[in-house]
């Protein structure tokens, strides 16, 4: 079993609690649309992490006007990776996987730095559209480039994957072929 601590902020009843948007300014009155994405992170100040090795998944909700965090999942199975996105260490790659899409529900976008095979095809069943970033990235930047994507017009990829996310729809494994659709 996986063992993994949850990040929230609450209020002061105990409940959780209305974060305030970092950034942006506001661009409509009409509901706008928002997406949870979940970043991997060994240090919270950046994506950074192979997506089964990462010390931390932190979560935050996207949309427009801004983004907050939701909560941040930090696990105590992270392992070094070799470069080639292969773990060093135990426990099995199926267990850290497992537990990091459970961490993950609701979400429809994660960054990472790298992803398996195997472990992307499981990302994409659970209806997470996973994007790897090249270089290390900081959150900020990360957040930016969503928020800006909701702002305008978002990409076929990403409408459908919210559409989907919304409706309940049978898994898609066909994302990027979408960017023909336009």
């Amino acid at each position: 079993m996986t063992a993994m601590r949850r990040l929230r902020l609450v209020d002061g009843e105990g409940g959780p609690a209305a974060a305030p948007s970092t950034a942006g300014p506001s661009s409509s009155s009409q509901e706008m649309p928002s997406v949870k994405v979940a970043l991997a992170t060994q240090d919270m100040t950046a994506v950074n992490a192979h997506f089964a090795g990462a010390r931390t998944l932190a979560i935050f909700d996207v949309s427009a006007d801004g983004w907050s965090l939701v909560e941040a999942v930090q696990f105590e199975d992270a392992t070094a990776q070799d470069g080639n996105g292969h773990a060093t260490g135990e426990p099995h790659e199926d267990d850290r996987v497992g537990s990091r899409l459970a961490a993950m529900e609701g979400c429809t976008l994660l960054f990472v730095k790298a992803i398996g095979g195997p472990a992307a095809a499981r990302v994409v069943n659970a209806r997470i559209h996973p994007v790897k970033v090249q270089t290390d990235e900081p959150v900020e930047t990360v957040l930016e480039r969503v928020r800006t994507m909701l702002n305008g017009t978002p990409p076929p990829w990403l409408r459908k994957a919210m559409t989907a996310r919304a409706a309940g729809d049978a898994p898609r494994t066909d994302f990027m072929d979408d960017d023909d659709d336009a």
